[in-house]
């Protein structure tokens, strides 16, 4: 590389050529030179410049063409434009397309050096600017994952290491871990960062039949309701990442489809017969075993092998509990500027022992839900054990609960009727322990929600749903 930058000059004429060669390379450059815009554009793709000098006029591939496609390969690209039949009208063209000057031939040699200088030191600012976004945009990434654990400081090794790779990421974990905010260190640590949006979906929250719609757009007329063409979650995320989330809840038929996006890079909006093309990287996450799944038949093998590249596992929160505190702290200090409070973030070590002995079976979710509600009725500037939920202060019920959930058969008195299908069975497992997590907490829905790792509002929408009787 040269000491002061690298320069690519295309133009038709040899002797153009060597005479900006020659000067370039005498001023510290280092000089590459093309004959015509395609073979510009081969060099361009091969490796970066600091400032291109492109000629307007010449066969094949015009200037101006030459000039697009440059911008769109890199849209910073500083691009000088150099003809022979300057005009007002040409040089507003280039200009308006986003090149950096414009000169007529002939030209003096110092009027070149000038230009070059200042198109090399804007340049240089836009990659100052650029390392610096990219800089400050890491690090809010990462601010955002508390890992004092050593099992999160291991999850936050591997997420630096894989996300400038373009491989598929699968996410495992329980509900409430904090995968997305993994999903969004992989995407605003890599490049792609750059290019295109983080986009995140959670499968389980839109229904099988709008589902396909969601990810990949429709057509207008393609169903009822469709008033109008819909771009799907791909086609937004293009040059980005896509985050999908409950990747283990999508019907075989959007697995189908989601293969092909993930093998082919193309799609069909639902409704449209001509596929659409689209570069983007995909992150899934699920908290249920996926192998599983694929041997009673509910995943697909194929789709699985094709998003098990690189496996990341987001310990449970009862499993690191180094994080709780610096955890605590961090909400504390969130609530605090939300409700107007000046919470301290010390804690009574009577505190923190119930914080850490509870098995926290909402993981990070519920520890959120828990620091939220305790900075809004504290009393004082501290937190007390007061300001926290029964089942915290005795942790035995919930400790017993979470371990009925891991090692029961929870379906062991709901017989499995011949004909009922797969989402019937799925009711009966939610109703069964619905019931239970009720039964421990006294009826106490709020309490009976943390247990079961949801928020108060869902579990209520599921009683009424399923018709259970509180008492």
């Amino acid at each position: 590389m040269g000491r002061k930058g690298t320069i690519l000059v295309i133009d038709d004429e040899e002797v153009m050529r060597d005479v900006l060669e020659s000067l370039l390379t005498a001023e510290g450059y280092r000089v590459d030179t093309a004959r015509t815009g395609e073979e510009g554009l081969e060099k361009f793709r091969e490796r970066p410049y600091d400032l291109i000098l492109l000629d307007v006029s010449m066969p094949g591939m015009g200037g101006i063409a030459t000039l697009q496609e440059l911008l769109r390969i890199d849209p910073e690209a500083v691009v000088v434009v150099i003809t022979a039949y300057a005009t007002f009208e040409t040089a507003m063209a280039a200009w308006q397309l986003g090149a950096f000057n414009c000169i007529r031939k002939p030209f003096q040699n110092d009027q070149i050096v000038q230009i070059v200088e200042a198109g090399i030191r804007r340049r240089r600012k836009d990659e100052e600017r650029r390392i610096l976004s990219q800089t400050l945009r890491q690090g809010s990434a990462l601010r955002q994952i508390i890992a004092r654990s050593p099992k999160m400081r291991k999850v936050l090794d591997l997420v630096a290491q894989v996300a400038p790779t373009r491989s598929t990421v699968l996410i495992q974990g329980e509900s409430g871990t904090g995968k997305e905010l993994i999903a969004r260190a992989i995407h605003f640590l890599s490049p792609r960062a750059e290019t295109g949006q983080f986009v995140a979906v959670n499968c389980s929250n839109v229904s099988p039949e709008l589902l396909e719609s969601d990810l990949f757009g429709h057509v207008k007329g393609a169903f009822t309701g469709a008033i109008a063409a819909k771009k799907g979650r791909f086609e937004i995320a293009d040059g980005g990442s896509i985050f999908l989330d409950e990747i283990g809840n999508i019907s075989l038929d959007i697995q189908a489809k989601l293969l092909r996006v993930i093998q082919e890079r193309e799609f069909t909006p639902v409704g449209d017969t001509t596929t659409r093309r689209v570069d983007v990287r995909i992150i899934a996450a699920t908290n249920i075993d996926l192998k599983k799944a694929v041997s009673e038949g509910r995943f697909r093998e194929d789709l699985f092998y094709r998003l098990n590249v690189i496996t990341i596992h987001v310990p449970p929160l009862r499993e690191r509990k180094e994080d709780i505190l610096p955890l605590v702290q961090h909400f504390i200090r969130k609530f605090n500027a939300e409700n107007n409070r000046n919470i301290s973030t010390e804690l009574d070590p009577e505190v923190l022992r119930a914080l850490e002995e509870y098995p926290w079976p909402g993981n990070v979710r519920e520890l959120e839900n828990v620091i939220e509600r305790a900075v809004i009725i504290a009393r004082g500037d501290r937190l007390t054990l007061e300001c926290l939920p029964d089942e915290i202060l005795d942790p035995r019920a919930a400790a017993d609960f979470l371990h009925r959930v891991k090692t029961e058969d929870l379906t062991r008195d709901i017989p499995i009727a011949q004909g009922i299908s797969f989402y019937e069975e799925v009711a009966k497992f939610e109703i069964s322990l619905i019931r239970r997590a009720l039964e421990i907490t006294g009826g106490n829905q709020s309490r009976a929600a943390r247990l079961l790792g949801m928020n108060t509002t869902t579990l209520n929408s599921k009683i009424k749903a399923y018709n259970i009787t509180v008492k």
